[in-house]
């Protein structure tokens, strides 16, 4: 196909695709809000860095309005927060018989076909590590999981299309039936990434110390609560076992998926969440209410009570209003602890 893929949002996770396919030889027009950054891409060209690849490739990249024509393939990687807006912004240039993938963290595929159509959305899993680093630099941190899938199920030649073209970035990306199950799964293990970025501690550290188990573990159990009373079976992936969280699962089934997460950890040049760089780096808004408070919000609707996941919402919020500091004392304000 000639068309170009569009990908809105041109950071860590659309700017590596962008740049894996481009320089593959698949036509791509990136978009992205940060002038100096469309620019770099557009004329130098995206620097990607770290230990997984390095190298630069001009990506075609310009800003929301300077956008023209339609699109039936477009790729939404912006920040969770940000899904409303954009989708306001691109759907005029989303083809009749077009599609948006979600390549972001959290449901956004509800609020995608809330806007485009389910007919006209499907949904990804990713949980490779990548960071921002400023205009026209991306680092790579390490590859992780990849997983494509329509939000009814059945596969159709798009969904193919779309995943022989992902392999091209990770050739052990997954073609799904399940797309759900692998988002309520990535719910879970990031509810534990907010809870690492209450502290300057890096992931691994924050999964390794014994004393902040039992917070990440209670975390994992309520998000699993909350996937069951919707009816989904979240399905393992990078040392997250999404059973060892499930009711009845055993403490020391829990602790072996939190060792399994410190030592998957440990092995990437991403040594702190984006949520920990958001907070710290980029001083700027997480996306904890999109993602989090998504889950406090549908337990609600079934009942269940979520304290931790409440609690942690309002510690973030704490650090983002500077109320707050990043600390140790404040990862154990989630449960009361004395540190």
């Amino acid at each position: 196909m000639d068309e170009p893929v569009l990908i809105w949002g041109a950071g860590a996770i659309g700017g590596l695709l962008g740049a894996f396919w481009a320089r593959a030889g698949v036509p791509v027009l990136m978009v992205d809000i940060v002038a100096d950054h469309a620019t770099a891409c557009a004329t130098e060209g995206l620097r990607v860095e770290g230990p997984v690849e390095a190298f630069r490739q001009v990506v075609p990249c310009v800003k929301p309005d300077e956008v023209t024509g339609t699109f039936g393939r477009v790729i939404l990687a912006v920040k969770a927060h940000g899904t409303q807006d954009a989708m306001a912004q691109l759907l005029p240039h989303l083809a009749p018989d077009g599609y948006v993938l979600s390549v972001q963290n959290g449901l956004n595929e509800h609020v995608i076909a809330r806007a485009a159509g389910a007919e006209r959305t499907m949904g990804a899993f990713v949980n490779f590590g990548a960071d921002w680093l400023g205009p026209g630099r991306i680092l790579f941190g390490n590859r992780g999981a990849v997983v494509v899938g329509e939000i009814d199920g059945p596969i159709r030649p798009r969904t193919q299309e779309m995943f022989e073209l992902l392999q091209m970035f990770e050739p052990d990306a997954v073609l799904t039936e399940d797309i759900w199950a692998y988002l309520w799964g990535k719910l879970g293990y990031g509810a534990m990434l907010f809870a690492t970025a209450l502290t300057p501690d890096s992931m691994s550290a924050n999964f390794a110390d014994p004393a902040r188990g039992a917070a990440l573990i209670g975390l994992g159990r309520e998000v699993m609560q909350v996937a069951r009373a919707e009816g989904v079976t979240p399905r393992p992936f990078n040392g997250f076992d999404p059973a060892a969280f499930m009711p009845g699962a055993s403490d020391a089934a829990a602790r072996q998926s939190i060792a399994g997460l410190a030592a998957f950890n440990a092995t990437t040049a991403k040594s702190h969440s984006g949520i920990y760089r958001d907070l710290a780096v980029r001083k700027r808004r997480t996306e904890v209410d999109a993602q989090v408070g998504a889950v406090v919000q549908i337990a609600a609707q079934h009942g269940i009570s979520v304290p931790l996941l409440s609690r942690l919402v309002e510690l973030i919020h704490d650090i983002e209003d500077g109320r707050r500091d990043m600390s140790v004392a404040t990862f154990h304000a989630l449960t009361g602890a004395r540190v």
